[in-house]
């Protein structure tokens, strides 16, 4: 004998009873095994005081908000006026900060899992909205380093027009701007939170780079695909990478237990102005001294001096 339901999409489903009669004790066991203390103990996130998530659209609000905050005219959905900014910035910013704070809380309670020092949530939620407005208050100096972004982005490739086709069009602005954006919160020690705002660039510009990152002044990437940037890495002022580069890690220590050891500087310092062209591979804690030049497709594990040329051997003719 056989069944007929329709779906919510109004699309009419057939079963016989013999097909029930057989998935349902099949499905019951896949239950039980997803069940098991040795399947689900793993992967379970047991949230602190029943804490939500953070929300990934929220999220995604905050930096589009953030984006036409710093860059007015470019992102909104209206044309912007200089005599009526002060209105629309306020009110974008207050709504900024109070999403920011539950978002920031909410990655306070992901990272306090299983936590015993009987911090008590009204705690957490005042770190939260004050940890929120010491980042609305750094804003503007934000926004400069942006700007000199902007202006690198200009003056490094001959193909741009302006520093306003690079803050409309490039894939290292938007990459920037989420970095710029995710290392302030992870300098506040702000948990899980920086790591989606970088990532969320990650996926859409195929530039990775970590929040912990410090990266200084006028900083350019030129197209950027396949870029990345490791956790500890130092950048100085004026520097410009192409695609493919990677500021990486040469060796991971382990502890005695075999466990990696973290917070360890392990990732390249790059002085002052130092250019690293497509492909190039740069490995461990050292120094690529100031103004140096790292040709495309070299593998570097020791430090190079400054003003340096560094490219591959020329095979003998």
């Amino acid at each position: 004998m056989d069944t007929q339901h329709t779906d919510r999409n109004g699309i009419r489903q057939d079963a016989t009873q013999d097909e029930q009669a057989v998935s349902m004790p099949l499905l019951d066991k896949v239950v039980e095994r997803l069940c098991h203390p040795s399947s689900l103990d793993r992967v379970w996130h047991r949230p602190a005081r029943n804490a939500a998530m953070p929300s990934l659209d929220s999220l995604r609000e905050i930096m589009e908000r953030l984006r036409a905050a710093l860059f007015p005219g470019y992102f909104s959905t209206m044309r912007v006026r200089r005599e009526s900014m002060r209105y629309h910035l306020s009110a974008n910013l207050d709504s900024i900060y109070h999403k920011l704070a539950e978002q920031i809380l909410r990655g306070c309670c992901f990272a306090c899992e299983g936590r015993s020092d009987g911090k008590s949530c009204a705690a957490c939620e005042q770190e939260g909205a004050e940890t929120a407005l010491r980042f609305m208050d750094n804003l503007p100096r934000i926004r400069a380093l942006l700007a000199g972004d902007a202006q690198a982005a200009y003056e490094g490739d001959p193909a741009a027009t302006s520093p306003g086709e690079a803050i409309f069009c490039y894939p290292s602005m938007r990459a920037m701007l989420h970095h710029r954006i995710a290392h302030e919160l992870y300098r506040l020690k702000v948990p899980l939170i920086p790591r989606i705002i970088s990532e969320m660039a990650h996926s859409r510009t195929g530039i990775d780079i970590h929040p912990g990152a410090t990266i200084g002044e006028d900083f350019f990437i030129d197209h950027g695909t396949g870029v990345v940037i490791g956790e500890t890495s130092i950048i100085g002022r004026g520097c410009r990478l192409y695609q493919g580069v990677t500021l990486g890690a040469l060796s991971f220590p382990k502890n005695p237990d075999g466990t990696l050891t973290k917070g360890i500087a392990r990732h390249p310092l790059l002085e002052d102005n130092v250019t690293v062209y497509a492909g190039a591979t740069i490995l461990g804690r050292v120094t690529i001294g100031k103004g140096a030049v790292i040709g495309g497709n070299v593998w570097i594990t020791n430090d190079v001096p400054p003003g340096a040329r560094i490219s591959q051997e020329r095979p003998h003719a």
